[in-house]
């Protein structure tokens, strides 16, 4: 395996939690502007929850040379480059937002364009129902108001089991395209950086290990799956919205899907062919597709 370009720079924004100050990491695209433009403002890229800012490498590579964005993504705490928290309890969304809003404090700017997967669009839509949110289009990328149990049941079983051990890349690599196959047709390149560059790391034993804090799935433990309900939420949301929906989705719905272009913000639901629980960035047809929304 070669080592996958990365064309970001790296920084990291200091988050104040009740135990310290933890650094976030991320990774910038493009150029901040001494005088941002209020049509083309930073874009925020949040990842999935056992994810990191690597998921973005290819879209925020477009926005910056395409489309002439400043790009930011960071590693949620307790996830690539970041700070792990000695307190597991605060890996949950509320906490995210208050190191979001350090990130956009960061940018300089009080507007931004957000993409979220997962989690990071879930992070986004409690923002974004604020009357003072700073976000002015927003994309939600395979996530919703509504998630059935099932769905959510599945992730806390990943996200809680024991962390695995690989004794090689090639061995990690085989078994994340077994378990991420919703993620859709990806190359062996593809594949390759996925492993390689974005989701294991060197353990001290010599080993591969998962690039982020074991603990991270510890707040769903023992608690018992039931539907997330945030339609309440979504209908305080004001700004345009595009859903990017894995048409496999088994936590974005085809019905919840629909039902979000019929209240709350105006909204418009690209579906990815052939993909499950959620579509990467990796093909320059999606890419164009979120560049084009977030121009407006």
């Amino acid at each position: 395996m070669t080592e996958p370009r990365d064309d970001a720079t790296r920084r990291h924004v200091l988050c104040a939690r009740p135990e310290g100050l933890k650094r976030m990491a991320y990774r910038e695209w493009g150029q901040a502007h001494s005088a941002p433009d209020p049509a083309l403002p930073p874009v925020l890229c949040v990842h999935g929850l056992s994810r990191n800012s690597h998921d973005f490498d290819r879209l925020g590579a477009t926005l910056a040379e395409a489309g002439g964005r400043h790009v930011l993504a960071p590693d949620v705490l307790g996830r690539g480059d970041s700070d792990w928290l000695a307190d597991p309890s605060g890996y949950q969304v509320p906490a995210y937002v208050g190191d979001m809003m350090a990130l956009i404090a960061r940018a300089g700017t009080d507007h931004v364009d957000w993409v979220g997967t997962s989690m990071g669009g879930l992070i986004a839509m409690v923002i974004a129902a604020s009357p003072l949110s700073p976000i002015r289009r927003l994309v939600l990328n395979d996530v919703g108001p509504f998630v059935p149990k099932a769905a959510l049941a599945r992730i806390a079983e990943s996200a809680t089991a024991p962390d695995p051990t690989f004794a090689s890349l090639a061995d990690a690599e085989a078994h994340y395209r077994q378990i991420h196959a919703d993620f859709g047709p990806m190359t062996d390149a593809d594949w390759d950086a996925f492993t390689h560059h974005s989701t294991v790391r060197r353990a001290e034993d010599g080993g591969w290990r998962r690039h982020q804090d074991p603990a991270i799935g510890d707040p769903m433990k023992g608690v018992e799956p039931a539907d997330m309900d945030l339609w309440a939420l979504w209908d305080l949301i004001r700004c345009p919205v595009l859903v990017l929906r894995g048409a496999r989705s088994d936590l974005l719905l085809a019905e919840t899907a629909a039902e979000m272009t019929r209240r709350g913000p105006p909204c418009t639901v690209h579906e990815v062919p052939d993909v499950g629980h959620a579509p990467m960035f990796t093909t320059a047809a999606l890419n164009r597709i979120v560049a084009d929304f977030l121009a407006g």
